[in-house]
């Protein structure tokens, strides 16, 4: 490599770096999974399906074209396994833990990088909270791994208890969603098994919430008996998680409580639990317990709002994140009340956050508008249904209305690029292929137009 060479690498900004990072663990995962040691007949399967299967994975979403259980082999499904958790923690997030294992020292560039990939607001701390992130992932990740062993070591071996338990552990706190159940209860039947168990449904409800919240929340939480407080950004992501998952469970359970092919036939407690479970899963988790295309409309589009919100910054979700939503709703509250801050615990929030979010807001409403129109095209199916499974895309979310499995292949190199603009950031992505043209020397004239 020459001279010039190195000195553009070294130059790429800190989004070309992480577009270009998750971009090349697509292609290789796709590589290793179309090999034919990956599937479970030794005949490899479609390169297409592959690139989807490893673009899902890589950006944590969990949409399939083809059932994890049935089709991949034991080899198949660890390469999936693993894209996941290094989809989940970022590619950067592991390469620094690992670089640190080594003692070499971590340069400014790639502390730009770390910042950028955990949308952290200060560079202070950065490497305290690496360590830290590893430290949540592999004891959340182990813990419950452990529990779900235990309890499908009723349902079945005890080793292979512990494999479902920990591919299970590690694809639901990266919020990817993918299961091996198809082997057991048939292709692409998914949780439905456990509608009414709480065992099973609240350690996954956990394992979804805590992969949302993000590590920099669980690290303000688990310091606050030392700190005594948590910063703004915890205090936002905690307040709109809980509003959203209250209002995300009784809408759901008020919409489905008259359906026969959902709730009707279900106890109470089932409908509870069930309610809780999908509101708790659309924000990013991807699993469900009842058929989602048995939902009535108005219910998938209440998941459709939910998905589109998504998790909070800094996690292993996707969607505008949480605290955009508040952003947002905070600038309505503002503006109606005739005030000229949006302010949140006594907090006054800065003009670039509110532009930083309306910018992210519009720009993933567009991209999703736009795709959805375009699958509209292509395929020959409702536009609800198109929307649907293009918010999920987008949103990192991995519910799916059965459409997947039966897309054209044009249909799937189009959700794999939402997919990947999703995990990526529409806003990271427009800063990779941009240039910078760094601050205003001068401001223009005011103007004013008519608004209302």
């Amino acid at each position: 490599m020459n001279i010039k060479s190195k000195k553009q690498i070294s130059y790429l900004s800190p989004a070309k770096v992480l577009t270009y990072g998750f971009a090349i663990i697509i292609i290789l995962g796709t590589f290793l999974l179309s090999l034919d040691i990956a599937s479970i007949n030794g005949s490899g399967i479609k390169l297409v399906d592959a690139f989807f299967i490893a673009t899902s994975a890589t950006c944590v979403t969990g949409l399939v074209v083809v059932d994890i259980g049935t089709q991949f082999s034991v080899f198949g499904q660890l390469v999936v396994m693993v894209l996941t958790q290094i989809g989940g923690l970022g590619f950067m997030a592991l390469g620094t833990l690992i670089a640190l294992a080594f003692n070499r020292r971590i340069s400014l560039r790639e502390r730009l990088v770390l910042q950028e990939s955990m949308n952290y607001n200060s560079m202070g701390g950065l490497i305290t909270l690496m360590r830290r992130v590893l430290l949540y992932s592999l004891v959340i990740e182990g813990v419950g791994a452990v529990l779900l062993a235990a309890r499908w070591s009723f349902d079945m071996p005890i080793g292979k208890a512990l494999y479902f338990g920990l591919f299970h552990s590690i694809s639901i706190f990266n919020n990817a969603g993918f299961d091996l159940f198809g082997q057991i209860h048939g292709p692409f039947s998914g949780m439905g098994k456990y509608i009414g168990d709480p065992f099973v449904n609240v350690i996954l409800m956990v394992l979804i919430f805590l992969g949302g919240i993000g590590f920099i929340v669980i690290s303000d939480l688990l310091n606050y008996r030392t700190t005594k407080q948590l910063s703004l950004h915890s205090k936002v992501v905690l307040t709109m998680s809980g509003s959203l998952i209250l209002v995300g469970a009784m809408l759901f359970l008020i919409m489905e409580w008259s359906n026969p092919a959902t709730l009707k036939l279900l106890t109470l407690k089932d409908d509870i639990l069930a309610s809780f479970f999908h509101s708790i899963s659309a924000r990013s988790g991807g699993v469900s317990t009842l058929s989602i295309s048995d939902l009535r409309h108005s219910t998938q589009f209440l998941l459709i709002i939910l998905m589109f919100i998504g998790a909070a910054p800094g996690s292993t979700g996707g969607g505008i994140k949480v605290t955009v939503f508040a952003i947002l709703l905070g600038a309505i509250y503002a503006m109606l009340r005739g005030k000229q801050d949006i302010v949140f615990f006594r907090k006054r929030l800065s003009k670039e956050s509110i532009l930083r979010a309306i910018t992210q807001t519009w720009l993933a409403l567009f991209l999703v508008v736009f795709i959805a129109m375009i699958l509209s095209v292509v395929e020959s199916r409702d536009f609800l249904v198109l929307l649907f499974e293009t918010t999920s895309a987008f949103s990192t979310a991995g519910l799916t209305l059965d459409l997947t499995p039966d897309l054209t292949n044009l249909s799937k190199i189009i959700l794999c690029l939402v997919m990947f603009l999703g995990r990526v950031g529409p806003m990271t992505m427009a800063y990779a292929i941009t240039a910078s043209s760094g601050k205003e020397s001068y401001r223009l004239p005011e103007g004013k137009i008519t608004i209302g």
